[in-house]
């Protein structure tokens, strides 16, 4: 792929890039096929419905304006040198570059670290869940490989888990946490599942989702691990 494909823009967050004002880039392609995927549309490879060129010139002219740009997806390394180039054009501009992924291609993460200032980086489940909910597996070795080197880097770096409770108990959330905390993480994110897309024998409830963010106890257990942790309740 030579010209990277980009599936979707938002113009401005403040909380896609912890402490920076952003704009993110969602790009198409992705090699899971996560149980609760909120970007169904951009699994498969295929034409961008933005002009990279122009994207480039609205990013350029946000000069001054805005601080980073955040490169989701889909997977984003997905399109490997194609997102590699685009982002080292953004980041010679003087944006600070971000990055979303699943860990899934812990190479390519080396290619950009020399780029790339930060990453949240998707901590899915526990080993055990994890085929389950992404449909491959051996996603769970790749990711902790790119943890494992992102966290050798000293560069920003958020690991988030989505407890989805069909795939995400409280004792596995607690599991992901120590694991994330024993590797080196300093700032962690629970954030709140959102049923997109349910199979109707499969519908969790609201008190099922809420689980995470009404346990004071648990709570108390994973911010003791961590610089910083985020609940994301919304």
């Amino acid at each position: 792929m030579k010209q990277i494909q980009i599936g979707g823009l938002v113009s401005f967050t403040t909380i896609d890039y912890p402490g920076k004002l952003a704009a993110v880039l969602f790009l198409r392609g992705c090699p899971l096929n996560c149980v609760y995927c909120s970007n169904p549309h951009l699994i498969a490879l295929g034409d961008g419905e933005y002009d990279p060129d122009k994207v480039f010139d609205w990013i350029k002219a946000r000069t001054g304006k805005l601080e980073g740009i955040v490169f989701s997806g889909g997977e984003a390394l997905m399109q490997a040198d194609a997102t590699i180039n685009y982002m080292k054009r953004v980041h010679d501009l003087g944006f600070s570059i971000g990055l979303h992924t699943n860990g899934f291609y812990p190479e390519l993460l080396k290619k950009v670290s020399d780029v790339v200032d930060w990453i949240g980086l998707d901590f899915k489940a526990t080993k055990q869940q994890y085929q389950a909910l992404t449909g491959i597996d051996v996603v769970y070795d790749r990711m902790i490989e790119s943890l494992k080197y992102w966290v050798s880097t000293g560069r920003g770096l958020e690991v988030r888990t989505t407890c989805d409770p069909r795939f995400v108990s409280k004792d596995d959330l607690l599991e992901i946490a120590k694991i994330a905390s024993s590797m080196g993480v300093k700032n962690f994110a629970v954030q709140k599942y959102t049923p997109y897309h349910e199979d109707a024998d499969k519908q969790t409830t609201p008190a099922m989702r809420e689980q995470f963010f009404n346990d004071d106890e648990l709570k108390k257990k994973i911010e003791s691990m961590f610089e910083s942790v985020i609940w994301r309740n919304n």
